[in-house]
């Protein structure tokens, strides 16, 4: 992550893209992840996404935390309503964006995710 200047190059999240990459699927549904650390909110939804079957880890968040990486703060923020975060978050257009989703779920070649 800090060698690379990229926030999102968690291990976890790594770890599932080469995975993907590897198995020719974005759905890794069979699989386990072992990682040194309970997975912090990112990687928890890349995990959920991904469709893994288990999750392994040592150290918990308060030992992150401890050591530096505090995500605490983040799961504090998705308990609240969108009005009361930090990073303000502002719904834009939907009436507009609806007909997207409806348009594929109506198309009949898509892969299924």
């Amino acid at each position: 992550m800090t060698v690379d200047n990229d926030p999102t190059a968690h291990a976890e999240v790594s770890c599932i893209r080469a995975a993907c990459r590897r198995l020719g699927t974005f759905c890794l549904s069979g699989c386990k992840i072992y990682t040194s650390c309970e997975p912090c909110p990112m990687c928890l939804g890349a995990i959920y996404w991904a469709r893994l079957d288990g999750i392994y880890f040592a150290n918990n968040r308060k030992d992150a935390a401890e050591a530096g990486f505090d995500d605490d703060f983040i799961y504090q923020e998705l308990a609240r309503p969108l009005a009361g975060r930090s990073v303000p978050i502002v719904s834009l257009l939907r009436d507009e964006a609806l007909p997207v989703f409806r348009l594929w779920n109506e198309k009949t070649d898509k892969t299924e995710y």
